[in-house]
């Protein structure tokens, strides 16, 4: 399983010969001015909620790749559904076993609404099972007791947790967060991108090292694989 940053909370998970793409949020992330959305090629794109630095580049992405198929809440799909996108619907608890793996949507606790103030629906995370490999992506959320359900059915490998503050939880409660799902590997996102949620980021890496945990920062463009 390879996963790849592209700037704020937008990623790439490549799993089950799959291309899987996460809130895309690119063009309007200057930091990420060298990410070509036209060489992006996924198969499923996944929305965490419907605020705009979750979905600006969402129609362009679609443009390039007609028959993606989109993954979200149920509010989120039938706004795409009309604009003739396709789309599986999912809820709070709910698991799909896909062609790249089993899929479930889990709490996340923020809010959600399209730029011209529409519902967004209830915002959500995703647990990703495939290649004998699990993340967490937890989208944008406060630390939540929710949390600690998810070892109760999914052994982590890796999570990838905002730490950013502000709109989000912070790095000291990424730590609890860390704790609450078992997970000592830790990618960190939707940080610096703008003034309101900028870290220190070697401040951050220490803290997770005091608690023998490791925290990942990636470049944007840059890569992991579990």
């Amino acid at each position: 399983m390879k996963i790849t940053f592209f700037g704020h909370a937008c990623l790439q998970v490549e799993v089950g010969g799959k291309v899987l793409l996460v809130d895309p949020f690119i063009t309007g992330n200057p930091k990420a001015a060298h990410i070509n959305i036209a060489e992006l090629h996924p198969d499923y794109i996944l929305l965490t909620h419907a605020h705009q630095d979750h979905t600006l580049d969402l129609e362009t992405v679609l443009h390039y790749n007609p028959t993606a198929i989109l993954v979200s809440n149920a509010e989120i799909i039938t706004h795409y559904n009309a604009k003739g996108f396709t789309g599986h619907m999912m809820n709070h608890g709910g698991s799909w076993l896909f062609d790249f793996g089993k899929l479930t949507y889990v709490t996340a606790i923020h809010s959600s609404s399209f730029p011209d103030g529409s519902y967004g629906g209830n915002p959500g995370g995703f647990v990703i099972e495939g290649e004998h490999k699990n993340i967490y992506i937890a989208g944008d959320t406060a630390l939540t007791y929710d949390m600690k359900l998810i070892p109760l059915r999914t052994k982590l490998d890796l999570a990838i947790l905002p730490i950013g503050s502000n709109f989000t939880m912070d790095v000291d409660d990424a730590l609890i967060a860390s704790d609450f799902i078992e997970c000592d590997k830790i990618m960190g996102y939707h940080f610096d991108t703008f003034g309101y949620i900028e870290i220190n980021q070697q401040e951050a890496i220490l803290k997770f090292f005091d608690q023998g945990k490791d925290l990942m920062l990636l470049e944007i463009g840059d890569s992991i694989e579990i």
